[in-house]
């Protein structure tokens, strides 16, 4: 590729990351997803927009490629690679925009980083938009396929923010009931909401706690026969036993046949593809966070310390990031 070619599609890049962040902030998301084609009206009434103004961005997403316009009159339509070009965007926004006072205090806490670290926050809307932009396609579809295949009657997410992955899971299996676990209590509030609006609300539990919280009572996850933890055992393992605590209450509390499904990272990845991305990962964790990544090897040696003894690892589209199966 040459030089040219690659300003032009890192400038589409930003342009397209920049379109979808305001269409997030817009409430806009929903229609910009979906299959069918959606309405100037749709967009005034999700938006909160008046018709001059919903009309006017449309018709720079339109010129940005984003959206077409439909068949009929004050009809739109998501561009066919939506998808594609949300992910795309996710890398971006959550490079320069999640982590954006990482990167505006890295002085700060380059040469301070006890103060430092506790001054600067991220926004936590941001992480959990940009992460699930990513997710898309980077990590969500081959954890669905690993959970979905194996039919579980009960299925608990560990760090479920708002719910999106339970919820989906649901959808798949109409048999199935779950739980959702988070630190957080708007995305507490916000999975009930979301559950509730996709007709799983009543299959659908919610446990405001901490990870954390496991090793003294696992009751949340006790008769589990999936347990998921999606990027959130890396905040614990920096505190071997702490891990190992949640890591065991995990194990002993699975259904019989049940497994342990972690969706993380591993530090400075090396395979093709994954150079750049996993070291910007690993860098930002290490010292804006104070959260070591474990190695492949320390993952695996982590479970089998809790007492899984069949673990297995494959690698996810995401720079990085590994899912490991864990079986006791």
């Amino acid at each position: 590729m040459s030089w040219t070619e690659h300003r032009d599609t890192a400038a589409d890049l930003a342009a397209y990351a920049a379109f979808l962040e305001i269409a997030e902030g817009l409430g806009l998301s929903s229609l910009l997803d979906r299959d069918e084609a959606f309405t100037l009206d749709e967009v005034m009434s999700a938006a909160r927009l008046a018709e001059p103004a919903a009309a006017e961005f449309l018709k720079a997403l339109v010129a940005a490629g984003l959206v077409q316009e439909g068949a009929e009159e004050r009809q739109f339509a998501p561009c066919a690679d939506m998808a594609a070009k949300r992910y795309a965007a996710g890398y971006l926004s959550w490079s320069l925009d999640a982590n954006r006072p990482y990167i505006d205090h890295a002085p700060e806490i380059l040469r301070d980083p006890d103060t430092a670290r506790g001054q600067y926050r991220r926004d936590g809307r941001r992480v959990a938009v940009s992460s699930r932009w990513i997710g898309s396609q980077g990590f969500y579809p081959g954890v669905i396929e690993e959970i979905v295949s194996r039919k579980p009657r009960r299925i608990v997410d560990l760090g479920a923010g708002a719910g999106g992955l339970l919820i989906h899971l649901l959808g798949s299996l109409p048999d199935s009931t779950a739980l959702a676990l988070d630190l957080s209590e708007a995305a507490c509030d916000e999975a009930r909401r979301a559950a509730e609006e996709a007709g799983v609300g009543d299959r659908l539990e919610i446990a405001h706690r901490s990870v954390e919280s496991l090793v003294d009572d696992a009751s949340p996850v006790r008769g589990a026969d999936v347990v998921h933890a999606g990027f959130v055992m890396h905040d614990v393992s920096s505190t071997p036993d702490v891990l190992d605590g949640v890591l065991r209450a995990c194990r002993t509390s699975l259904a019989d046949g049940g497994c342990l499904v972690v969706t993380d990272a591993v530090p400075y990845a090396s395979g093709e593809g994954e150079r750049s991305f996993s070291a910007l990962f690993t860098y930002l964790h290490a010292g804006s966070m104070d959260v070591r990544l474990p190695a492949e090897d320390e993952w695996t040696e982590a479970f089998r310390r809790a007492g899984f003894c069949d673990v297995r690892c494959t690698r996810l589209p995401m720079p990085g990031s590994r899912v490991f199966v864990a079986k006791a």
